[in-house]
């Protein structure tokens, strides 16, 4: 079955860190487009990362620019998101996407709040 799973979500508190997955399965994702997006409910889902084919070239929004870190292990077949210094504005469902592909995960849940 050709699917994205994302796992890693969670209760955190403010400046705390979280390391999301997202995890292919009947593919390969070593040479696609992968990104991370973000939605609040109420709002449209936002775009937080990209990494590209040769995985040394990475995009970020603005708003994680320089605390996010988005990064693949191919012997894994997983793509990560390593968030640092986490702000109660960083609360939404995060998405993993096969920009190649047009496929998304089922979402995980990330709560920054004390």
């Amino acid at each position: 079955q050709v699917q994205l799973v994302e796992s890693g979500g969670g209760l955190v508190q403010p400046g705390g860190s979280l390391t999301l997955s997202c995890t292919a399965s009947g593919f390969t994702v070593s040479t696609d487009i992968m990104t991370w997006h973000r939605q609040i409910p109420g709002k449209e889902r936002e775009w937080v990362a990209s990494i590209y084919a040769s995985s040394t070239a990475t995009n970020y929004a603005d708003s994680v620019k320089g605390r996010f870190t988005i990064f693949r292990d191919n012997g894994y077949n997983t793509v990560y998101l390593q968030m640092n210094s986490l702000k109660p504005e960083d609360t939404a469902v995060y998405y993993c996407n096969d920009q190649s592909r047009g496929l998304w995960g089922q979402g995980t849940q990330v709560t920054v709040s004390s």
